[in-house]
C-alpha cells in the first residue's frame, strides 16, 4: 500500500534530512489519509484529487507540498528501493493549484516598540532580544537558534551562520547592538536556549499584547530586506547577509511600498 511506502521512506531515507522532524510529522498525516490505503497500482489522479480536498482548508502551497511529497516518494520507490511501478507517477498528472507566497507585511517603528515592549514583558527572558536581533540581521529562526559561539568574532563584528536552509555556510556583520546582545549570554555553547514550542507561544503572546495582526516571525526577515534597502544598501549588498542565492529570491522579502520611496524620489528631482 502507500502507507507501507511512506513508512519506508520516512524510517530509511528522511532520518537523514536536515528537516526530518517537520517532513516526519507531513508524512504521519499522509499516512491517516484514505489515499494511504489503497495498492500502488490502483492510484489514479482522481484520488490525488480527492486527497487534496481531503487537505483543505490547508493553504494552497501546503497542499502542494503534500502532493509533491508523495511524487518525490514515488519516484524514491523507483529508483532507490527498485520497486516496479508505472512509468508516469500519479502525483505527477495532477494540476496543481496557483500559488502567491509574496509577503507585504512589514512592521513599523511605532509597532517596533509596541511589539519590543511587550516582549520585554514576556516570561520567556530571552524573547525581547531575539526578536531584536532577527530584526537588526535578517536571520531564520533556526539560524538564530543553532549560532555558536565559536561562530561569531566580538574582534572581528561578524558571525557564521552554518549549514543554513541554501546548504551553505554564511558570514554577517554586526552591528554594535547585536554584539551588545550576543555579550550578555557569556556562557553554553549557544547564545539562545529556547524551545521551539515556547518560543512560539510567547512570541504569539506578545504578537496579541501589542494589538499586532497578520505579523509572522520570518516577516522580521522581510522587514530587515526592506529597511536595509531603503537605508541605501544594494540588493547585492542585502542578499549578502540574508542568504539569498539571486535577486528574485530576495525581492520576495523586499515589501516596498511608493510612500517608502517618496523621501529618495524627491532628492532625486531635486538634483541639479
Amino acid at each position: 500500500t502507500l502507507k507501507d511506502l511512506i513508512c519506508k521512506y520516512r524510517d530509511e531515507i528522511v532520518i537523514d534530512h536536515k528537516a526530518r522532524k517537520q517532513t516526519t510529522h507531513k508524512l504521519n498525516l499522509l499516512t491517516r489519509q484514505k489515499i494511504a490505503y489503497m495498492n500502488l497500482m490502483q492510484i489514479r489522479a482522481s484520488h490525488i484529487y480527492e486527497l487534496m480536498k481531503d487537505l483543505y482548508p490547508r493553504k494552497p502551497k501546503t497542499i502542494n507540498i503534500y502532493v509533491q511529497l508523495l511524487n518525490m516518494i514515488w519516484k524514491t520507490a523507483k529508483t532507490r528501493f527498485e520497486i516496479t511501478l508505472p512509468a508516469q507517477s500519479p502525483f505527477a498528472l495532477v494540476s496543481l493549484p496557483p500559488v502567491d507566497d509574496s509577503r507585504t507585511r512589514v512592521l513599523s517603528s511605532e509597532e517596533k516598540v509596541r511589539l519590543l515592549k511587550a516582549a520585554s514583558e514576556s516570561k520567556l527572558l530571552q524573547l525581547h532580544d531575539f526578536i531584536q536581533f532577527a530584526l537588526m540581521t535578517g536571520a531564520r529562526y533556526g539560524e538564530i537558534v543553532r549560532l555558536k559561539r565559536c561562530d561569531v568574532s566580538f574582534e572581528k563584528k561578524t558571525a557564521t551562520f552554518r549549514n543554513t536552509k541554501n546548504t551553505f555556510d554564511r558570514t554577517i556583520p554586526l552591528a554594535d547592538p547585536v554584539i551588545t546582545i550576543l555579550k550578555r549570554y557569556p556562557f553554553g555553547e549557544t547564545f539562545f536556549r529556547i524551545k521551539r514550542d515556547s518560543f512560539w507561544f510567547y512570541f504569539k503572546q506578545a504578537r496579541k499584547k501589542a494589538g499586532i495582526e497578520d505579523f509572522r516571525f520570518h516577516d522580521c526577515r522581510g522587514t530587515f530586506s526592506t529597511n536595509a534597502l531603503l537605508s541605501g544598501m544594494s540588493e547585492t549588498a542585502v542578499a549578502e547577509i540574508t542568504g539569498h542565492r539571486d535577486n528574485k529570491s530576495l525581492k520576495r522579502y523586499l515589501r516596498l511600498k511608493p510612500n517608502d520611496l517618496l523621501e529618495s524620489v524627491n532628492k532625486l528631482v531635486s538634483l541639479k
